[in-house]
């Protein structure tokens, strides 16, 4: 499946060096990282995926083997691989399977808030099923989208993102493929058992929130079985969604990283 694509590079030619990729988390979309493309695009080549389900790309069943295979479908298309993948959350699950099933086309994985195993987002499952049973107004503004929510979601941060994901006006829709996603959270939340002797040895770096309980030592030993250069980094005072909250120091480890590599 080919995805929805916002690429930014810098005015002059590139200069050869790998491409940066962001991959977004559950019920986000490529614009989510656009302070950080902005940024690093002034001197490398960006792209910013809608992963399947999301944004405007297009909607069907969903694993990470399948969300792996779109990026490098999508990828390829743009003649954008060995790219350096940065994936937050379901993103980072998503990257990591990339890195583990196509390592060529890897240059180099930064991971945010997430680990290689079963868990993290798990919350999301009633948070989904509860949005499927919300019956659509006919029609829905921005401030009846927030009140249309809240029962859901009480969370106002959370309700802003989900309104994102909504056409408003008359006869308003979701963008996002919601049924598709809740028949996929199972898998979603999970994580695919690896094969022995399956790893990626380019260079790898996660980044945890200090206040996120998604990456906990005993993912380390997966992480290590599995990528077996990485490093781990934490901003502290950050939660789950780390380049919201601490977005300079987000950039500033992401700017290091990809200049390292």
């Amino acid at each position: 499946m080919l995805l929805n694509v916002i690429e930014r590079g810098p005015e002059g030619p590139a200069d050869g060096r790998p491409p940066v990729v962001f991959l977004h988390g559950l019920f986000g979309r490529g614009r989510n990282f656009g302070f950080f493309q902005r940024s690093l695009s002034e001197t490398r080549r960006t792209l910013a995926l809608d992963l399947r389900n999301h944004g405007d790309s297009p909607h069907g069943p969903m694993d990470y083997p399948t969300l792996a295979a779109d990026v490098r479908e999508t990828l390829a298309a743009h003649n954008a691989l060995p790219a350096i993948i940065i994936g937050h959350s379901m993103g980072g699950k998503t990257a990591m399977m990339l890195a583990l099933t196509a390592p060529a086309d890897v240059h180099a994985l930064m991971v945010a808030d997430i680990a290689p195993g079963e868990g993290g987002l798990a919350h999301t499952q009633d948070l989904t099923g509860g949005l499927v049973k919300l019956a659509m107004p006919a029609t829905l503004d921005l401030s009846g989208a927030n009140t249309w929510l809240e029962p859901v979601i009480r969370d106002r941060s959370v309700r802003d993102l989900m309104i994102q994901n909504l056409q408003l006006g008359d006869h308003p829709r979701w963008r996002i493929g919601l049924n598709e996603i809740r028949d996929a959270l199972d898998a979603i939340v999970g994580w695919p058992v690896m094969p022995a002797g399956t790893e990626y040895d380019g260079p790898t770096l996660f980044v945890a929130g200090g206040d996120s309980k998604y990456i906990q030592p005993k993912n380390y030993p997966e992480m290590r079985r599995l990528f077996p250069h990485y490093r781990l980094e934490v901003i502290e005072g950050a939660g789950h969604w780390l380049h919201a909250q601490k977005p300079r120091e987000f950039l500033a480890i992401t700017t290091q990283f990809v200049n390292s590599v």
